[in-house]
C-alpha cells in the first residue's frame, strides 16, 4: 500500500514538474520568436526610423505650427498634413490628453487613424492614474466612472481595491485603443507640502506603496495594457513642481534607499517601464542636472546598481525644469546618452528630432546604444 502511495505521489510530482517545464519552454520559445522578429525589423530600418522610435509625442506636435499654439486640438479625422509629416518623422508613439478628446467615437477614430498611419505599431499612451489625473476618466463625454484618488485607495489598506482600479482603467484603455498607461505613481508621499504628487500617491508608507502598485499593475496587465512606475528616484519628498522649474531633493543615496527607492525596486518585476523625474539630486549625481538627464542617476544607479533592465523613459521634456534651461535638441541628446530609451514630448519636437538624427550621424550618439534601445522598444511592442 505504501509503495503505491509513494508511486502515486511521485507521478503527481512528475506531472506538475513536467507541466512547469513545458510552460517555461513555451515562454522561452515565445520570447525567442519575438526577439528574432524584432532583430529582423531592426536590421531593415533606416537611421531616421530608428531615431523616430525613441519619440513619444502629442498628436498635436505633428503640426509644424504647434510650438506657437498653446491650445490642444481634437480631430474627427487625422489631417492629411499630419499624415504627411508622420511619414517624414515616423515617431514611436503618441500620448493623448483630455483636450484631444471630444467624444467616444472621435477618440476611437483618432487612435485608429494614428495607428494606421504608422509603419511600425506605435505606443498609444496616456496618463490615466485615477483620481485627479485621468485624461479619459475625467472627460464627461465618455461617461466613465470616476475613481477615487490613489491616496484614498491606499488608505483602505486593501490591495484588491488597487487591483480593481488598475483592472477598470485597463479595461477602458484597451477598448479605446491604448496600450501603455503612465501609471501607477510609485512615489512615497512623505512631504505634507507636496503639491504635485500629494494624493496621486498611495501613501507615505513604502511597503504599502509596493503592495498597492503591484496590484494596480496586475490589473492593467489583465487587459494587456502596459504600466509605468514613476517618478524615479522619487518625487514624494518635494514641495515644488518640475512642470515649472528645477526641483531639488536633498537626500543622499543611502537615505533614498531607506524610503523612496523601496517601491521602485520592489515593483521592477511587474513594471513594464520606469519614468524618470526631472528632480535634481546633487547629493547623488554630484551635479546640478535633473535626474532625467543624468547618466549617473539612470545608467549608474538605476541600470547598474539597482539592476533594472526594462524600458526607461523621461518625464515630458517640455516641462519647465527642462525647457527653461536646455534647448530641445540638447535635452533630447542628453536624455538619451544618460540612459533613457524613450524621449517624451520635447518642447520643440522637430528641433529635437533634427538634433538626434545629426547626433546619430556624427557619433555623439552611439549606434550600439541606439540599436539596443530600439530593439527594446520593438520587443515591448510585441515584434
Amino acid at each position: 500500500m505504501k509503495k503505491h502511495i509513494v508511486l502515486l505521489i511521485s507521478s503527481v510530482l512528475f506531472f506538475f514538474t513536467a507541466c512547469a517545464t513545458l510552460k517555461t519552454d513555451i515562454e522561452n520559445s515565445s520570447d525567442t520568436k519575438i526577439t528574432k522578429k524584432a532583430e529582423q525589423l531592426l536590421s531593415e530600418m533606416t537611421l531616421e526610423e530608428k531615431v523616430g522610435q525613441l519619440f513619444v509625442i502629442q498628436p498635436d506636435q505633428l503640426d509644424l505650427k504647434f510650438g506657437n499654439v498653446k491650445a490642444y486640438k481634437y480631430w474627427k479625422s487625422l489631417p492629411s498634413s499630419q499624415k504627411k509629416n508622420l511619414k517624414k518623422y515616423p515617431v514611436g508613439g503618441f500620448i493623448i490628453f483630455g483636450m484631444n478628446i471630444k467624444s467616444e467615437k472621435q477618440l476611437k477614430a483618432l487612435n485608429a487613424q494614428l495607428k494606421a498611419a504608422c509603419k511600425i505599431t506605435p505606443f498609444m499612451a496616456v496618463d490615466e492614474e485615477g483620481g485627479r489625473v485621468a485624461r479619459l476618466g475625467n472627460t464627461k463625454a465618455l461617461g466613465l466612472k470616476r475613481l477615487p484618488s490613489m491616496e484614498d485607495i491606499g488608505a483602505t489598506g486593501d490591495v484588491k481595491k488597487a487591483y480593481q482600479a488598475g483592472e477598470y482603467i485597463g479595461s477602458y484603455l484597451s477598448e479605446y485603443g491604448f496600450n501603455w498607461d503612465y501609471a501607477p505613481v510609485t512615489d512615497v508621499n512623505t512631504n505634507p507640502e507636496n503639491r504635485v504628487i500629494g494624493n496621486r500617491a498611495f501613501g507615505s508608507d513604502p511597503k504599502l506603496v509596493v503592495d498597492m502598485a503591484n496590484a494596480y499593475l496586475e490589473g492593467l496587465h489583465a487587459h494587456n495594457v502596459m504600466g509605468c512606475i514613476k517618478h524615479f528616484p522619487g518625487h514624494g519628498d518635494t514641495k515644488d513642481d518640475t512642470h515649472e522649474d528645477f526641483v531639488y531633493v536633498a537626500k543622499n543615496w543611502e537615505e533614498l534607499k531607506k524610503c523612496e527607492l523601496i517601491p521602485f525596486v520592489n515593483t521592477f518585476k511587474n513594471a513594464d517601464s520606469v519614468m524618470i523625474a526631472h528632480v535634481t539630486v546633487p547629493a547623488v549625481s554630484g551635479e546640478e542636472v535633473p535626474a532625467s538627464l543624468s547618466k549617473e542617476m539612470i545608467t549608474g544607479k538605476l541600470r547598474n546598481e539597482l539592476g533594472y533592465k526594462g524600458l526607461i523613459l523621461t518625464d515630458a521634456l517640455g516641462m519647465g525644469a527642462i525647457k527653461k534651461h536646455y534647448g530641445s535638441a540638447s535635452a533630447a541628446i542628453m536624455a538619451f546618452n544618460a540612459g533613457n530609451d524613450v524621449i517624451l514630448m520635447p518642447a520643440d519636437f522637430y528641433n529635437a528630432w533634427d538634433g538626434m538624427v545629426a547626433a546619430a550621424k556624427d557619433g555623439r550618439i552611439s549606434e550600439k546604444r541606439l540599436n539596443e534601445s530600439v530593439l527594446k522598444i520593438l520587443k515591448m511592442k510585441g515584434y
